[in-house]
């Protein structure tokens, strides 16, 4: 009973919790949610359908679920903020590119058989980011992503920008298509701090390091 609790019950009662977290401070809420665990608490203590929840979380050693809901949520915070560090942190010295290594930025608007579309957002429903990849006018692949509160337009811009570029390096292209691509941003700031030598973000390190090891791989 242990066994099917931890590996069936537990997924399924934790199943999104960031987002309904706040719901439990209701306790008629509470006590709906706890009594799928009393349930099998019972059975585990094989004890009576009278014993409370809280005295049977102690002879089964199973967390109360509803403690556990909360560690589920402040988990996934925790996780969804260090990738708020992550993107906007600057990288150390040691990890910078060979100053021979340079990406050069043109801005010109020639066609090419495999173009890239990038834009990000910020709004009162929060910071996201998405792609397009079109391959001979045909779309070939998108995707969108969430990112946390915390982080700028900028770094939605610039995420969408790395998220294109190591998509396009696990794309099928067949070979009579020519391999150059053009991304469309319209984030100048994202261009010019790509052209700053000093700029040393991780997300606009992570462009140019995409970019040289696209072009090294032909």
């Amino acid at each position: 009973m242990h066994t099917i609790y931890k590996g069936a019950i537990l997924p399924l009662l934790l199943y999104g919790a960031p987002v309904w977290i706040e719901a439990l401070k209701k306790e008629s809420n509470k006590t709906i949610y706890s009594r799928v665990q009393h349930i099998i608490n019972i059975k585990i203590a094989k004890a009576f359908r009278t014993t409370s929840n809280e005295a049977l979380c102690t002879l089964t050693g199973l967390t109360p679920i509803v403690i556990k809901a909360e560690e589920a949520a402040k988990l996934y915070n925790i996780i969804r903020n260090r990738q708020a560090y992550k993107i906007g942190h600057e990288v150390q010295p040691k990890d910078w590119l060979h100053p021979a290594d340079t990406v050069k930025i043109t801005e010109q608007l020639d066609e090419q058989d495999i173009r890239i579309y990038t834009d990000g957002s910020e709004s009162g429903h929060g910071v996201g980011t998405g792609i397009a990849i079109f391959i001979q006018y045909e779309l070939a692949h998108q995707s969108r992503y969430t990112l946390h509160n915390s982080c700028s337009n900028n770094q939605a811009e610039q995420l969408a920008i790395v998220k294109a570029l190591e998509t396009i390096g696990k794309l099928h292209i067949n070979d009579p298509i020519p391999r150059s691509a053009t991304v469309h941003t319209d984030c100048r700031i994202t261009l010019q701090s790509l052209q700053n030598t000093n700029n040393h973000n991780y997300l606009i390190e992570e462009i140019r390091k995409l970019a040289i090891t696209l072009g090294k791989s032909n």
